[in-house]
């Protein structure tokens, strides 16, 4: 379906040690699951809390394994925080992504995000942001722009459920507001189904400024009982929400054809947090790459 060598196939670490809650997959090493990412077929990872941060030990440890690194979160305080902060780590972050190869930053407001609170109700207490915090937010991302652009990377906004930039109003108008050039969009299936919006519409719709792809699957009877308990998104993580492509409620060839004839470039990463101790991360790596070969030839 795609082109050859038009994509590639990442996943991340989050199945195997989780950044929020380390106490999931607390046991699990970095040479565990970059081993089992190269062993299950994936040519790259994005980078969790267990890789190390010196550039020649994780450059050799994963040229030992062929893998590359495709991007690392960065949570931005535009709408909380002076400027400076976010920027002085973002150049910090932008700085060791550029010295391992990666060519796309991934960024998340999480000013006013409820996303790492145990116990906020997920949808009942979802931030809005106020006409300052979109000012803020978007004359920010400009400035995190140009720096990436400085090192000839782009800034990839992340979407992310339990923050202001989650609906389909919010992507809209982030996208509207943000210069091209200086801000692109990072597609991610699961918290696109998970909020309840129509990912294909808004796949078509910024098509030319997607420059990173998660692949995330939703178990929808979670879901639905997410909202029904009023469960928080660490809460929900834990009763099994998402899950990797190919084994919940999404189907991903829809996507894939449109990505293929929109001739996509980049990486498509399996982001699929789970507790370890309930969904083996070998098994579950092993049949995402399986789903993902069969329903995008890649």
């Amino acid at each position: 379906m795609f082109a050859a060598g038009s994509v590639k196939i990442g996943i991340a670490p989050i199945g195997w040690t989780n950044d929020d809650m380390p106490e999931l997959g607390g046991e699990n090493t970095f040479e565990q699951c970059v081993s089992e990412m190269a062993l299950a077929g994936y040519a790259g990872t994005e980078v969790g809390n267990k890789y190390p941060r010196n550039v020649s030990v994780l450059q050799k440890a994963l040229r030992l394994r062929n893998l590359e690194v495709a991007s690392a979160w960065f949570s931005a305080f535009l709408t909380v925080k002076p400027l400076e902060e976010t920027t002085a780590a973002f150049v910090q972050h932008r700085d060791f992504l550029h010295a391992m190869g990666s060519k796309v930053i991934v960024v998340s407001e999480q000013g006013h995000s409820v996303q790492g609170q145990m116990n906020t109700p997920l949808f009942d207490s979802k931030p809005v942001f106020s006409d300052d915090d979109w000012k803020r937010l978007i004359d920010g991302l400009h400035v995190l722009g140009e720096l990436a652009r400085e090192k000839e990377m782009h800034v990839v906004y992340h979407h992310h459920m339990g923050t202001g930039v989650q609906t389909t109003e919010e992507i809209v108008r982030l996208m509207e507001g943000t210069d091209p050039n200086l801000v692109s969009l990072l597609y991610d299936t699961g918290h696109l189904v998970f909020s309840g919006e129509e990912p294909l519409s808004i796949l078509s719709r910024y098509m030319d400024r997607i420059k990173h792809v998660h692949l995330k699957d939703v178990r929808a009877d979670v879901a639905r009982r997410v909202r029904e308990d009023k469960l928080s998104f660490l809460q929900a993580v834990k009763e099994g929400v998402f899950t990797v492509p190919g084994d919940g409620c999404i189907d991903f060839a829809p996507a894939f054809k449109a990505l293929s004839a929109a001739k996509y470039r980049g990486w498509m990463l399996v982001e699929a947090e789970q507790d370890p101790a309930k969904a083996n991360p070998f098994e579950y790596a092993l049949k995402a790459r399986d789903y993902i070969l069969r329903q995008a030839g890649v």
